[in-house]
């Protein structure tokens, strides 16, 4: 662990939670982090440790791509910590300051990481039902936000649409719109767990009511995958 945060009062589980984050920044020196990563090849929970702090940082790094650092950052950098102007620090002041830059880099990230991770709450499941009506099939999948429906058979007739409906807990059939081509897609939040969708056969433009008029042809409950 880089001397900024060196500290044998912590918990070793807390010493190797924040040494996984300096490996994931790159901030560790080259022997350090060659140890630390002969540590992930025997120790499980290391890798873990690892893993997380890849998948929290990759967040922040998600709206940029990998290019090629310019030449002239590092003496930049160098000049904004030693002074442009000034003859070469000596090492231990070169040294220092770049101890102090990773330590600040990794502090700020770390506390970032922990305001930004809690607003990534996970994704919902995937919800997913299988309408059998014989010949008539239809696949519902629901990401949470986007109800996708796939046909297969035959449309409807002249005169005639395919209406699909959701039956929530109080066994209310509510419209959730026509499906007139072999895949649609629809914006709802009237679905969810335990709700079941059902097609029915209605006049051209649906039921002139709020219920369906004709026959239910297939019926089944969205379930998690």
């Amino acid at each position: 662990m880089s001397d900024t945060f060196q500290s044998d009062a912590w918990p070793p589980e807390d010493r190797d939670d924040l040494l996984a984050a300096e490996y994931v920044l790159g901030v560790l020196p080259a022997p350090e982090r060659q140890a630390v990563a002969k540590r992930a090849e025997l120790e499980g929970a290391l890798q873990e440790r690892i893993a997380a702090w890849e998948n929290r940082l990759a967040l922040l790094n998600a709206a940029y791509e990998d290019g090629p650092v310019s030449p002239e950052v590092f003496p930049r950098v160098e000049a904004a910590l030693f002074g442009g102007d000034e003859a070469p620090a000596p090492a231990g002041r070169r040294r220092f300051g770049w101890l102090w830059l990773s330590g600040t880099l990794v502090a700020a990230v770390l506390a970032l990481a922990v305001v930004i991770w809690p607003q990534f709450p996970p994704q919902p499941a995937e919800l997913v039902a299988r309408l059998d009506g014989g010949a008539l099939v239809f696949e519902a999948r629901f990401d949470g936000a986007m109800l996708q429906i796939d046909r297969s058979g035959p449309g409807a007739g002249a005169g005639q649409d395919y209406q699909l409906w959701a039956i929530g807990e109080d066994g209310v059939p509510r419209s959730l719109g026509l499906l007139r081509g072999d895949h649609e897609a629809l914006a709802t939040d009237a679905v969810g767990p335990g709700v079941t969708l059902a097609v029915s056969l209605e006049p051209e433009g649906g039921s002139p009511g709020d219920l369906p008029t004709g026959p239910v042809l297939a019926a089944a409950p969205l379930t998690s995958l």
